[in-house]
């Protein structure tokens, strides 16, 4: 009996085919089941109250360090010293009079004054030094100045230390005529110690005088003297 069936319209001709193409587009629904994703809107990230900056501040906000207190200062120890100290008793022996005591009268006492030391500028002295040379003079405070002045000419030696390093200049001086006619208390200032020395030298080469007077009392009597060193 021969089959009735077309050789094109049988099923089982293709239906390896089928079945792969089947299998693909199975697969193919499965994979996008599993890969498909959804989104829900209400996630707090889009919650309109909660606003996230632009951009973040990477920089890290500075430390702040509290300092302790310092600690309390402990009061101070106070040492209680007994006040068991021995005291020395001086005895005092009392001085009784009897009629045979002498009493003495104010006009026994006598009284002596202290000598004061005073010291006089020579500018305002009543009574100039005199020096030697000057006793008949008719002005004694320029007889003085004279002298001096002719002292130092006559006695100064330029040091060969400010000859060679070309020291010049003024040293002032200033010194005491004591009520001895004495001098004493020399003090002075220069340019230089080598100048210095040489004006103490002339100083001390002075001759002794008659002291200077005020009030009729013979008293000390300031001078100044400038030395100039000049190298001619």
């Amino acid at each position: 009996m021969e089959s009735k069936k077309k050789e094109h319209l049988k099923l089982e001709k293709n239906s390896g085919l089928y079945f792969a193409v089947g299998l693909t587009l199975v697969l193919g629904l499965i994979y996008t089941a599993l890969e498909w994703k959804t989104f829900d809107d209400d996630l707090a990230f889009n919650d309109p109250y909660i606003n996230f900056p632009d951009e973040l501040d990477s920089e890290i906000p500075p430390k702040t360090f509290i300092t302790p207190p310092p600690p309390p200062v402990a009061p101070p120890i106070i040492e209680i010293v007994p006040d068991d100290f021995d005291t020395i008793e001086t005895p005092v022996a009392a001085v009784e009079t009897d009629y045979t005591t002498e009493i003495l009268e104010p006009a026994d006492f006598v009284l002596e004054e202290e000598e004061e030391d005073i010291t006089v500028i020579l500018d305002l002295i009543e009574e100039v030094p005199i020096f030697p040379g000057c006793e008949n003079a008719s002005d004694k405070k320029a007889c003085f100045q004279k002298m001096m002045t002719k002292h130092v000419r006559r006695t100064i030696r330029y040091p060969d230390l400010a000859q060679e390093l070309d020291i010049q200049g003024r040293v002032s001086t200033q010194f005491i005529i004591d009520k001895d006619g004495n001098i004493q208390n020399v003090k002075m200032r220069g340019p230089h110690q080598v100048l210095e020395k040489e004006a103490s030298r002339i100083i001390s080469k002075l001759p002794k005088m008659k002291p200077g007077k005020q009030n009729g009392k013979e008293v000390k009597v300031v001078f100044s003297l400038p030395i100039t060193f000049t190298m001619q």
